[in-house]
C-alpha cells in the first residue's frame, strides 16, 4: 500500500492522503478579500485530489501585506468571502487549510511581474497603489534598494502578535481547519527569528530563545482563538544559507520550543532573509530541502512536511515512507496539473481504475478505457 496514499492524523483533523497543496500568493484580492480566483485556483486541487490545500499567505494587518493583491484576515468582512471556498473543499474531500503571515520589512512590495521590488509613486501613478510603511525588529532594509523599516516598539510587537489571534479567529469563523504560519522566506517572523535581520537587545534578540519568543508568542495567541481540535502548523526556513544566519541546530531549538507552545507541524523550507550578506551556494535538486525536515522530526520529535522542488511520485513515496517527512508539499507541479495526485495514485499502484477520481469524472475515465481497450489500443 502506498505511504504518499495512507491517511494522516493531526489532533482531531484526518488527511485523506500525504500531499499538501502549498500555500501560493496570486495577488488577485481587492483590500485582502477573495473572490471568483481564489475559488477556482483553489478548487481545482480539491478535484485534482490533494489532502490539504492551503490558501495563500494571508495578511493578519492591513500594513502586514507583501503585495497591494494579498489576501488578508484583518477584518471581519474578510470572511463571508472566504466561506464558500473552505466549504467547496471540505466537500470534495480536502482539509481548508490557511497560511497566517506578516510580511515585516518586506511589506509594501510590488507584484512578481512588476518587479518584486518597493511600490512607489509609479505604481500610484500607473495603478492608483501607494506605498505603506514597513516594520521589522531592527531597521534593516531587506535589500539594497529597499527603505528601511521601522524598528518596532514593544507595543507594536505585542499589537502584532494579537493581530495573530484575532485573524486565527477570522479563520475558524471562515471554515479554515489547519493553520500554518508563515515564519520563513523573509517574512516578519522569519526576522525575529533570524540573526541577519534582527540585532535587537532586549528580550525579543540575541539569543536563539530571544529570538524564538516571537514566533512562540505568536504560536501561543493563536491558540487562545483556535479550536484545540485543530492542527497548528508553522512554516520555517531551517537554514538561512548564510553564514552567521539560522543552521538547521536553531530549527530544531525552534521546533522544540513551539512544539511546547501547541503547534503540530512544521513545514521546512528555506531561505529567503534577504540582506546584503552572499548567500552560501545551493545545491538546488529534487528534495533538496527534504533532509532539514527529516532531522527537525528526528531531533525535535515533531511531525514535518517536505516542501520545494518536488516532483516525482517515487520520489514522494520514498520521502514519505521512510520517515524523513510526515507530509509533501507541491506548488509547481500541481499549477502545471492540478490532477498531480490522481496521476500519482496511478503511478504507485494507489488508484488502477479512476476509484480516486471525482465520480463525475472518473466515470468517463473508465469509459474512455474500457473503449480503448475494446480497440486493442490499451
Amino acid at each position: 500500500m502506498s505511504k504518499l496514499f495512507s491517511p494522516f492524523t493531526l489532533r482531531d483533523v484526518t488527511f485523506k492522503n500525504r500531499i499538501a497543496v502549498s500555500p501560493m500568493s496570486q495577488y488577485r484580492a481587492i483590500d485582502g478579500v477573495a473572490n471568483d480566483w481564489h475559488m477556482v485556483h483553489l478548487g481545482r486541487f480539491a478535484l485534482g485530489g490533494a489532502g490539504l490545500v492551503y490558501a495563500e499567505a494571508t495578511a493578519v494587518e492591513r500594513d502586514g501585506r507583501r503585495t497591494h493583491g494579498d489576501l488578508g484576515l484583518w477584518d471581519d468582512a474578510q470572511i463571508d468571502p472566504l466561506r464558500p471556498i473552505t466549504a467547496f473543499l471540505a466537500k470534495e474531500g480536502a482539509i481548508p487549510g490557511v497560511q497566517l503571515g506578516h510580511a515585516g520589512r518586506k511589506a509594501s512590495e510590488r507584484r512578481p511581474w512588476h518587479g518584486e521590488t518597493p511600490v512607489d509613486a509609479e505604481d500610484f501613478a500607473e495603478r492608483g497603489e501607494a506605498p505603506w510603511p514597513a516594520c521589522a525588529p531592527s531597521a534593516i532594509p531587506y535589500a539594497d534598494g529597499w527603505p528601511a523599516p521601522d524598528e518596532m516598539s514593544e507595543a507594536d510587537i505585542l499589537r502584532v502578535i494579537q493581530s495573530f489571534g484575532e485573524a486565527a479567529a477570522r479563520a475558524y469563523e471562515a471554515g479554515f481547519q489547519v493553520i500554518e504560519v508563515y515564519a520563513a522566506h523573509g517574512f516578519l517572523v522569519h526576522q525575529f527569528l533570524s540573526p541577519l535581520a534582527n540585532h535587537r537587545t532586549d528580550k525579543w534578540g540575541g539569543s536563539v530563545e530571544n529570538r524564538n519568543r516571537f514566533a512562540v508568542e505568536v504560536a501561543r495567541a493563536i491558540r487562545a482563538h483556535w479550536p484545540e481540535r485543530y492542527p497548528l502548523a508553522f512554516r520555517l526556513s531551517a537554514t538561512d544559507w548564510v553564514d552567521g544566519g539560522i543552521e538547521a541546530e536553531d530549527a530544531v531549538v525552534t521546533a522544540t520550543a513551539l512544539k511546547a507552545a501547541g503547534v503540530d507541524m512544521i513545514d521546512c523550507s528555506t531561505g529567503g532573509i534577504g540582506g546584503k550578506d552572499r548567500p552560501r551556494r545551493m545545491v538546488i535538486e529534487e528534495g533538496f530541502q527534504v533532509p532539514f525536515a527529516d532531522q527537525v522530526r528526528r531531533e525535535a520529535e515533531i511531525a514535518t512536511m517536505a516542501v520545494g522542488f518536488l516532483w516525482g511520485a517515487e520520489r514522494c513515496e520514498e520521502v514519505v515512507a521512510t520517515c524523513q517527512a510526515d507530509m509533501i508539499a507541491l506548488a509547481r507541479e500541481l499549477l502545471d496539473d492540478p490532477n498531480w495526485p490522481l496521476h500519482a495514485a496511478a503511478t504507485l499502484g494507489a488508484d488502477e481504475s479512476h476509484n480516486l477520481w471525482p465520480v463525475e469524472a472518473g466515470w468517463w475515465l473508465m469509459k474512455r478505457d474500457r473503449l480503448l481497450q475494446k480497440l486493442g489500443i490499451r
